[in-house]
């Protein structure tokens, strides 16, 4: 058997391991269901094999000096509890806007994203924007997303209405902004998967793009955003 065949097999071992644990465990955890507990669990590991096999774990950065024809500024979007906010209110800080859901593979990723903003709020914000545009995994209310992301991993940062973030005529303006380079400048990349990342710095600008296996600390996101994290 090669390398990566070992390899492979060994972290399909790891994960069936991690599925009796987290079938176990969510027993004891009334606010998990089992199978978001198994994919607990088995993030390590799929950001592992995600490593190894180079899937979902790009990431792109503008080749030239950015012009955006509009200003991300003129948008705005609904926060979970229903208000109006303005993304103009973020002016002179570093933007981070990530498509989330509660029944991914990724959503382990809600307790570094949570880290990072403790670490860094005062340059940096975190907007989440539910969606159930991958395999049906964010079927929840508002209400039920926003309860879960608080009580599993305590998320503070501000989080949007349920939206739709791929392309298409129901997606949200901020990823219609954030997909189409007449708007941004050069990026016509929509999410990939739920826990694609985009980067925009303190004048609004689009300064990077990130699949969604790429972790919130580590050194080629925080790159981006050319921060360091003790």
């Amino acid at each position: 058997m090669s390398r990566i065949g070992k390899r492979i097999l060994l972290f399909s071992l790891l994960i069936l391991v991690g599925m009796v644990w987290a079938c176990v465990s969510s027993k004891n955890n009334t606010q998990m269901t089992t199978r978001q507990g198994i994919l607990k669990s088995v993030y390590p590991v799929l950001t592992g094999i995600t490593k190894l096999l180079g899937v979902n774990n790009r990431v792109l950065l503008p080749e030239r000096e950015i012009n955006p024809n509009r200003s991300i500024y003129d948008l705005s979007y609904e926060s979970i509890d229903g208000d109006t906010i303005s993304l103009s209110q973020y002016k002179g800080k570093k933007i981070i806007i990530v498509n989330t859901a509660s029944d991914c593979g990724y959503t382990a990723q809600y307790e570094e994203l949570q880290q990072l903003y403790d670490l860094k709020k005062s340059e940096v914000v975190i907007l989440g924007f539910p969606a159930n545009d991958f395999k049906n995994q964010e079927k929840g209310s508002n209400e039920q997303i926003s309860n879960f992301c608080k009580k599993n991993y305590g998320v503070s940062f501000p989080l949007a209405s349920k939206v739709v973030v791929v392309k298409g005529t129901q997606q949200h303006p901020v990823f219609q902004w954030l997909s189409d380079p007449t708007q941004n400048g050069w990026n016509d990349e929509a999410p990939a998967w739920n826990f694609s990342k985009y980067v925009l710095d303190e004048e609004g600008r689009l300064i990077g793009y990130a699949d969604p296996a790429v972790k919130p600390l580590t050194k080629s996101f925080t790159q981006i955003l050319n921060i360091s994290i003790p």
